[in-house]
């Protein structure tokens, strides 16, 4: 518009709509399709490792755990069946598209430098919980960087690094005879397409929802509130999960 044409437009007239549309906002239920991906499990033959490789073999995928010893997790893998499939840490993260880090809390650290190569480019779940124990009951460690999934993302630069899978109950996992779990699991992570794709993985698992719960910053209070839920549990007999209501 010119200056003329400025001054004989008059006073209140509303402005031209702008010819460029808004964008559509983004359903966060439209996922992707995760089907064919191959996961690997680091610490599988742990509790928690061998009941998430369970869920998802009988989801249909690929798995692979992993264990610093190959034939211990080729026992595991063997005692599973569902056709997952057991091999070193290192042989274990380069052959999966996603990796589940389901390792103890004191190994965490030097687990992840070991596969620093391995996991490059990798999408990385961690779900690991910084926890201690006393004659109370379980508590909440802060790692150095945070939380363990900050400490991940530190280890793993070239990695994409989300983290999830911290509130579920390995008794519940690794149960053949309970067909769904009935509990939401919190996704955090940097990039949208990745905690998208994370929270496409736990809707593998029937019963089960992923739902995004903000950055890695926030990582520490979902890691944390694990010794909640095993005080929870102790006084109450239970295995609790967590449900987010009007989501």
């Amino acid at each position: 518009m010119t200056t003329s044409d400025a001054a004989a437009t008059p006073a209140g007239t509303p402005a031209e709509p702008s010819s460029a549309a808004e964008p559509a906002a983004r359903d966060p239920w439209d996922l992707p399709d995760v089907s064919g991906l191959v996961i690997g499990v680091l610490g599988g033959t742990g509790d928690q490792g061998r009941g998430l490789a369970y869920r998802f073999a009988r989801a249909g995928h690929k798995v692979i755990i992993g264990s610093r010893a190959a034939e211990r997790a080729e026992t595991a893998a063997a005692e599973l069946g569902l056709g997952v499939e057991g091999a070193a840490n290192a042989d274990c993260a380069r052959r999966s598209d996603v990796v589940i880090v389901a390792v103890p809390w004191e190994g965490h650290a030097k687990t992840l430098e070991a596969l620093r190569a391995e996991l490059a480019g990798k999408l990385v779940i961690d779900c690991v919980n910084p926890l201690g124990f006393d004659k109370k009951g379980a508590y909440a460690l802060k790692p150095e960087e945070g939380s363990a999934a900050e400490q991940a993302a530190a280890l793993l630069p070239e990695s994409r690094v989300t983290a999830a899978f911290h509130h579920l109950s390995a008794v519940l996992l690794q149960d053949p005879e309970i067909a769904e779990i009935d509990t939401d699991v919190m996704v955090l992570g940097e990039r949208r397409a990745d905690t998208d794709l994370v929270q496409a993985l736990t809707a593998r698992i029937p019963g089960m929802r992923g739902v995004f719960a903000g950055r890695l910053r926030n990582a520490h209070q979902i890691e944390s509130l694990v010794a909640n839920l095993i005080s929870v549990n102790r006084r109450y007999k239970a295995h609790a999960g967590l449900r987010v209501t009007d989501v």
